[in-house]
């Protein structure tokens, strides 16, 4: 599904015109990803959200591979005149020049330190990360400023970078969020079709935890009638795994996001279909989404109270913590600045 961004005047409608009889140019095709290089000015982006647990964050792409099909981020693509659908995750934004971006910004004399997350729009770690390694350059930058960073992925590929992230941890300088949507990988291959294999993640997460860095699960999306029943037993695998502490967040459906999500439902789960959107509706006010802060993330009514109480009964019950340990922002210096040698 590729329909215009909610900016667009006209729409486009894929027609055969029977110049090709022989079905070569009729057949369905996936397409191939196209990698732009985006100039950025800055790179550092800044948030009010009293519903996130930072102020700042890096992206070092725009758009996402893994294909999603619930992702909260697709409707940014319509600000660049693309397709919040099949453009959102094969029309991708590289920004080779972040890492150099942030050092100039982490250098500027009024910057104030506080932790940086890194994935909070699109995945640091998607597969055109394994050759451009724009997210290993920025984390290379935040360890010479010993500057703390919080990373959120469905992927395994942040494994690459423990010999990064392990030392950082031991300074209080890192913690990583594996997210878990469900445990059956056959409901993840048609949801999340490029991302990581749910028992890959939990892998990742056994890595992370073995070389000490701290590591936590988050449940998220939570989708009523197709997941929601999977949150006692990924929060349960996860702390076998080594996570410290688990977040949970409900399905979220904003601007295009909706259409695009229907009619994935209706595609692979027409039966749930109807179902699945009730129960969001009774959670959201009887809306699809709910963009109001201090609600959207977790919802109301009964079932969100419900949702919420299994995930403090099941944290208590596995010894997760509620939110991840907090980093160190006094060792901070800014790149390039000269260090004071250690006296030992």
């Amino acid at each position: 599904m590729n329909p215009e961004g909610r900016f667009e005047r006209g729409t486009r409608e894929a027609f055969d015109d029977d110049w090709f009889p022989d079905g070569r140019e009729g057949e369905a095709a996936k397409p191939g990803t196209v990698i732009a290089i985006e100039r950025a000015k800055r790179v550092i982006s800044r948030n009010d959200s009293p519903d996130l647990g930072f102020s700042l964050s890096v992206n070092p792409y725009r758009g996402c591979a893994h294909g999603c099909s619930y992702c909260y981020a697709r409707p940014s693509h319509a600000y660049l005149g693309l397709s919040p659908g099949i453009d959102f995750e094969t029309r991708l934004f590289a920004k080779p020049e972040a890492a150099q971006l942030l050092r100039e910004e982490l250098a500027r004399p009024g910057y104030r330190c506080e932790p940086i997350n890194i994935g909070s729009n699109t995945d640091g770690y998607q597969p055109i990360e394994r050759e451009h390694r724009i997210t290993r350059s920025v984390l290379e930058v935040l360890r010479e400023a010993s500057h703390p960073v919080t990373i959120v992925t469905k992927s395994a590929l942040v494994e690459r970078d423990l010999d990064l992230l392990a030392p950082m941890a031991r300074d209080g300088l890192a913690t990583v969020v594996v997210s878990v949507t469900t445990l059956d990988p056959r409901l993840s291959a048609r949801m999340e079709p490029r991302a990581s294999a749910p028992a890959r993640r939990l892998e990742a997460i056994r890595r992370l935890a073995a070389a000490g860095v701290p590591v936590g699960v988050n449940v998220a999306p939570v989708i009523p009638f197709l997941t929601d029943h999977e949150i006692e037993a990924i929060l349960a695998e996860a702390a076998r795994a080594g996570a410290g502490w688990a977040g949970w967040s409900l399905l979220r459906l904003p601007w295009e996001v909706k259409d695009i999500f229907r009619a994935w439902l209706e595609h692979h789960v027409p039966l749930k279909a109807a179902h699945v959107m009730a129960r969001v509706n009774e959670m959201r006010g009887g809306r699809d989404n709910d963009p109001r802060f201090g609600t959207r993330m977790t919802g109301e009514g009964l079932l969100a109270r419900l949702v919420r109480r299994r995930v403090a009964v099941a944290r208590g019950r596995l010894g997760l913590a509620g939110s991840p340990p907090a980093l160190a922002c006094d060792l901070f210096r800014p790149p390039g600045e000269a260090r004071q040698p250690s006296l030992f």
